[in-house]
């Protein structure tokens, strides 16, 4: 018998993990990298890790056998590099290995362990790190065992992005689905076999038969990720004459997102939290100065933690990025703000022009505060076609839904979110700055959309697991440190000084008597 006599119940595993271990029909195998002379901070995770497999190993139906480490299987991975000062003032440097792999018969998937959150200390990271560690591994576990593959659809047709440009989120979601691509044409149900829809930056207008296939998919059930901009404009005019106009990017389903409760905004968002960009400074043409210019326009979204989607992701990179407000009166619906801008933001109107520099004098000007880029909604949506007849030409397979089943939807506005990078012909990590060398939250971000839009059994609220972080505090530890000792030291002393005055004045009264 074990009981979990924690507050926060960190020891306590979900009805549904216990589920999933009981129905494990041979051992799983895992290695803990995390090894070697490590701190204390990295020892806490290494402790709790080993806690949560021992945790999960009671479940398992089979049970968890530990394995020794392969040189291998560090070859692979990227190490994570410690640097911390003795007390002496030298810095020591240590490579250590934030991973475990889990094997299950043929297959094995890498675990990360590390949550490494911009902006939040190592104590808090390490903190989020250890609350991850369950819906981590319950991840790597499903990712093993499911038998059945369900499917996802990237749209096609209206001047997505093309494979090339999402290759690095493909490969994070083929583990969990079989990702297809294509175009809609006019059969009604052909989408049908799809749990989510992915529509990814589109630039050309949508038709009367492309909405109504997705208006009815969206009825019978299915799920979709807009990942649309409220703006047109031109990526060559910026990156040669380093303006561009903006004017209103129109697809022709603002009529059906407002129906569903949503508007993306004919908008430019700003924000002094944003991404620097490399702008020539020098007034002479044959010596270019290139310096780092905060550019407003590449905003640095702020992660809710409030919603399972994106508790404990790190920022988001975003580059041209509208904004999206909830609209109409369906209160039957659950609304969650996922992404949003700093205190420090402000929009833009269309028509307007942007730049690649922003003056001082301007920063005056961003009073807006938290302006949603993202949002989630959940619930039963009513139908464009509720008084509508259908478009003409399209191959009907069923009857008109008029109102939803129970269903999701994503809607970002910032198709920008979902495009990798390629460099010297190698694309890169969804969200990787190669100018700043820094790693941000995009692909986390879209892997947990897409894995809400297909979560019926819940497992994405194991994320919202809070373990309470119980730091030291180094000051009021001196002070205390410093008050036991004049305790121990000073108070022994003057009780002993004390008393042996008692014991002269005593003897000294007795020799005059």
């Amino acid at each position: 018998m074990r009981w979990d006599l924690t507050n926060d119940k960190r020891y306590s595993i979900s009805a549904p993990t216990k589920a999933l271990l009981s129905s494990l029909t041979h051992p799983l195998e895992v290695t803990l990298l995390l090894n070697g002379d490590l701190n204390s901070g990295f020892i806490r995770l290494k402790k709790a890790t080993t806690e949560m497999v021992e945790e999960l190993g009671i479940y398992a139906g089979e049970g968890i056998e530990w394995c020794t480490i392969q040189s291998e299987d560090l070859k692979k991975l990227e190490p994570t590099v410690i640097h911390e000062r003795t007390h002496k003032g030298q810095t020591l440097q240590t490579t250590v290995y934030p991973y475990a792999i889990v094997k299950y018969g043929e297959k094995r998937v890498i675990v990360p362990l590390l949550k490494n959150q911009r902006g939040l200390s190592g104590e808090e990271n390490l903190n989020h790190s250890i609350e991850n560690l369950e819906y981590a591994f319950v991840e790597a576990i499903r990712s093993l065992t499911q038998t059945e593959v369900e499917k996802i659809a990237f749209l096609e047709g209206h001047g997505e992005l093309e494979e090339r440009d999402v290759y690095d989120i493909t490969q994070a979601l083929a583990r969990f689905y079989q990702i297809d691509r294509g175009v809609l044409g006019n059969e009604s149900g052909v989408l049908d076999s799809y749990k989510a829809v992915i529509i990814a930056d589109p630039q050309v207008a949508f038709s009367e038969n492309d909405k109504y296939i997705l208006d009815q998919y969206l009825m019978q059930g299915g799920r979709v990720m807009w990942l649309v901009n409220g703006v047109r404009f031109s990526k060559d005019f910026l990156s040669t004459q380093g303006n561009t106009p903006i004017i209103a990017l129109d697809l022709n389903i603002n009529d059906m997102l407002f129906r569903y409760g949503v508007r993306i905004n004919h908008t430019l968002v700003q924000d002094l939290q944003c991404l620097p960009v490399p702008v020539d400074v020098s007034t002479n043409a044959n010596q270019p100065n290139w310096q780092p210019m905060p550019w407003t326009y590449a905003p640095l979204l702020l992660t809710s933690q409030a919603s399972a989607i994106t508790r404990n992701v790190a920022q988001v990179n975003a580059t041209m990025a509208s904004s999206v407000e909830i609209v109409g009166g369906n209160d039957g619906l659950k609304k969650e703000i996922l992404l949003a801008t700093s205190s420090a933001s402000k929009f833009t109107r269309t028509p307007a022009e942007v730049n690649l520099a922003i003056g001082v004098d301007e920063e005056q000007s961003f009073q807006h505060a938290f302006i949603p880029v993202a949002l989630s909604l959940e619930g039963e949506f009513q139908s464009i076609y509720a008084h509508l007849l259908p478009p003409e030409g399209i191959k009907q397979h069923a009857a008109l839904l008029k109102k939803s089943k129970p269903t999701r939807q994503v809607v970002v506005a910032a198709g920008s979110i979902i495009r990798n990078e390629w460099y010297q012909g190698r694309p890169l990590a969804l969200g990787y700055d190669r100018y700043t060398q820094t790693q941000f939250g995009n692909r986390d971000f879209i892997v947990n959309s897409v894995l809400y839009l297909t979560d019926d059994e819940g497992w994405l609220a194991l994320r919202q697991k809070e373990i309470t972080l119980r730091l030291i505090n180094d000051q009021r530890a001196r002070q205390s440190r410093i008050r036991a000792q004049v305790i121990s030291i000073v108070v022994p002393l003057m009780i002993l000084g004390l008393v042996g005055g008692i014991m002269i004045t005593v003897r000294r009264r007795r020799n005059i008597k």
